[in-house]
């Protein structure tokens, strides 16, 4: 008898738990052999670890909560979960019930038919104006330079086979995207296409700061194009500057007047310096994730574990 973990991050998401658990009892779980779910609280200030150990009480047997010490970031509590999940594979879910419920049994058909990887793949989505140029933008930057595997709606929710969770575990990787360790990892694989509903209740927390802090550290983590960045742009800087001393030379032999010109020059000056400063914030940024690597710090903290067996601080 094959086991399903149902992985739920939760983040602000006292409007949603109790919802989402009915929902998933009523189209999921009583069609499955056998499974667990696990709620990982990433460090949430407002009543969601009071409504996760209410639904604990519900299905002791079943639910399982983790808190995190503190806000580590969605990724890093999803890869607490997997770090805890006891299934065959697991699955993710979010808790804000934008993708029906019922993609779980799709997706675990799909392990159950040979494939390691199951990735949900938005189709469609109907979360805003805002939301989808943002995520047109982000997931066209990651085909283009990082991973041209990346699908063209991207993905939240994916499956996973338990050989695939024990490699993603093995990374150990700080400041990455979790997806995309997902499709670096390889194994047979399927895509399942979806349509991602717009949020009713409770107010999303995906800011503009960690939007940026998702593309850099994707970009960063996966790609050797800022590197390239620097050196195409140093070439460049170096081909003008000698184009412009041929330009000058030629211009005192022919016509014996100097070439004057100090506001071009400061502009030129300026832009070059602005350039540099780009350049040496790229290589803090990669010293910086060195430095953090190396000073191994795990990339969550569990502060407490209820389950059946523990039911309390672990």
């Amino acid at each position: 008898m094959k086991k399903l973990s149902i992985i739920i991050p939760v983040y602000y998401n006292e409007d949603t738990l109790s919802d989402l658990y009915d929902d998933l009892c009523e189209k999921v779980l009583d069609k499955l052999d056998d499974y667990e779910i696990v709620m990982v609280d990433d460090g949430s200030k407002d009543s969601s670890w009071t409504v996760m150990n209410e639904i604990h009480k519900k299905d002791p047997s079943h639910v399982k909560c983790v808190h995190l010490s503190r806000n580590f970031g969605e990724h890093s509590a999803i890869l607490a979960g997997l770090n805890v999940c006891t299934g065959d594979c697991a699955v993710t879910k979010q808790a804000d019930m934008q993708e029906e419920s019922e993609l779980i049994l799709r997706m675990y058909e799909s392990w159950k038919n040979g494939n390691k990887v199951v990735l949900a793949v938005r189709e469609d989505r109907d979360d805003g104006k805002i939301y989808k140029i943002f995520a047109s933008l982000y997931y066209k930057l990651m085909r283009k330079i990082v991973n041209p595997e990346m699908p063209k709606g991207g993905f939240d929710c994916y499956l996973l086979d338990r050989k695939v969770i024990e490699v993603i575990k093995m990374l150990d990787e700080k400041n990455s995207a979790l997806t995309l360790q997902v499709l670096w990892v390889g194994f047979k694989s399927e895509k399942i296409y979806f349509s991602r509903k717009a949020r009713e209740k409770g107010k999303g927390r995906w800011t503009m700061g960690k939007k940026i802090k998702l593309v850099v550290d994707s970009v960063m983590s996966f790609s050797y194009f800022p590197v390239r960045l620097m050196s195409v742009m140093g070439i460049i800087f170096s081909l003008a500057s000698f184009v412009g001393i041929i330009m000058c030379i030629s211009e005192i032999v022919v016509s014996g007047v100097r070439t004057v010109g100090w506001a071009s020059l400061m502009t030129v000056l300026l832009f070059s310096s602005g350039v540099m400063m780009l350049m040496l914030g790229m290589l803090g940024e990669y010293v910086w994730r060195a430095l953090d690597a190396s000073s191994n710090r795990p990339p969550f903290l569990i502060e407490e574990i209820v389950d059946e067996e523990t039911k309390e601080c672990d």
